[in-house]
């Protein structure tokens, strides 16, 4: 729209009483108004149209977007390039105006100018960060996760890099290092770098480590990332050191189970154990060719809207698939109940990302699967001991760790003593 140009009297006066009127006028409103303000006097009413067109792309009161959200943020970015560049708030209003398209860009499957809107985001974090003299840049986990779900590992894992070097020498004290940390480590370990995964995640297990001691973090936290770095060594083929830290995970869970936690915390221990979780679990997924992944370490907030919708709906039909193929596996095992018991923890982790913000039904919904998951690979690890000893263990401690974010410690310690006996190591 052509925010410049002649406009006649009565349409200012109109305008300037729909703003000046008492009572509530809607955003509907509002736009209307400053779009022709805008056309008056574009310093004093552009930044504020596009304020206007962020606001009415979602109704707060019902909850729901605008119908025309897309094309209201895309005139929200071309409205923001015309401010004023001296105006202080313009790079401000262009970024949040970039950032609002690029979701709606990728909702509706417009994966390549969503990605292109987080270039050019991270582009004015850059600048910003380069007249501030701060070391942290605006945009870059935005970007990694765009890069990660196009493959461009490579890329994401270095984007995570500049950002966790930036915020490393602050430490933890706001929350927000750890789940930094998990990103990183998954960029990194998808782009083949293990050396660089591991060193990360012993600077994960070590600041938890230290969290917990001070009482400034949870305990079971500490345990999730002991448990999700050992997994890490034994994917790099590295036992000993696996066997090693499980041990370290076994005296935590053992304080648990005598303690449980010494202080009480907000709920977030279930959000961070459902992304290392997710982690583990992302090895086994098989995306389609060509068809975007998830970004494994990220929290599903910053996945793309149709990359998390896709997810969270492959649930119906990997049911469909298990239960398909729990049937060949009772006819033929040799074939089949290894690949069920995959398949199955596929759909056990989906369904923990679905549902572990749902707190409500989060364990109503869950426990079964991990049941249905350790009743599978019992199945397996009797008519196959060799291969499945390693599958039951593996199967056992994700059902430990459910239980250990349910509160359930005891059980949680029977099962990953029965899974370190799998693995034949003390317990």
């Amino acid at each position: 729209m052509d925010h410049r140009g002649k406009v006649d009297q009565d349409t200012i006066i109109r305008a300037r009483n729909i703003l000046l009127a008492s009572g509530r006028r809607t955003p509907r409103e509002e736009v209307d108004a400053y779009r022709v303000l805008a056309r008056v006097s574009p310093a004093s009413y552009l930044p504020r149209l596009v304020n206007a067109l962020l606001r009415l792309t979602y109704d707060t009161d019902s909850g729901r977007r605008h119908p025309a959200s897309l094309a209201l943020c895309e005139e929200a970015v071309a409205v923001a390039r015309t401010v004023d560049p001296a105006e202080p708030a313009r790079t401000d209003l262009l970024y949040r105006a970039l950032d609002a398209c690029q979701r709606e860009l990728y909702d509706v499957g417009r994966r390549a100018e969503g990605l292109a809107l987080r270039a050019e985001m991270l582009s004015i974090g850059r600048a910003q960060a380069e007249r501030s003299g701060s070391p942290v840049v605006r945009g870059l986990r935005d970007w990694a996760a765009g890069c990660s779900e196009e493959g461009r590992y490579a890329e994401a894992a270095d984007a995570l890099t500049e950002w966790v070097a930036a915020i490393l020498p602050d430490g933890p004290s706001d929350g927000s290092l750890a789940w930094s940390l998990v990103e990183w480590i998954a960029a990194l370990h998808d782009a083949g770098r293990p050396d660089e995964a591991l060193a990360a995640y012993r600077t994960l297990v070590g600041m938890e480590a230290d969290e917990a001691v001070g009482d400034r973090g949870s305990i079971v936290c500490h345990l999730y990332s002991l448990i999700g770095y050992a997994q890490l060594l034994d994917t790099y083929d590295r036992g000993s050191q696996a066997a090693a830290v499980r041990q370290e995970a076994l005296a935590v869970l053992t304080e648990l189970d005598a303690t449980g936690e010494r202080k009480s915390w907000s709920g977030y221990q279930a959000s961070f154990w459902a992304v290392l979780l997710s982690c583990s679990g992302a090895d086994s997924e098989r995306p389609a060719a060509g068809e975007p992944r998830p970004p494994f370490g990220a929290t599903p907030m910053g996945w793309s809207p149709d990359v998390k919708r896709r997810y969270a709906d492959s649930r119906a039909t990997l049911r469909a698939e298990v239960d398909a193929l729990a049937a060949r596996a009772d006819a033929d095992p040799d074939r089949h109940l290894a690949e069920l018991v995959r398949l199955q923890r596929v759909l056990t982790v989906r369904s923990v990302v679905h549902w572990v913000e749902r707190t409500h039904l989060f364990a109503e919904r869950v426990s079964p699967l991990f049941g249905e998951g350790v009743g599978l690979a019992r199945r397996l690890h009797e008519h196959d001991p060799g291969r499945g000893a390693r599958l039951l263990a593996a199967v056992l401690v994700d059902r430990s760790t459910f239980r250990a974010a349910v509160g359930e410690f005891g059980p949680a310690l029977d099962d990953f003593r029965e899974a370190l006996r799998h693995l034949g190591e003390a317990c």
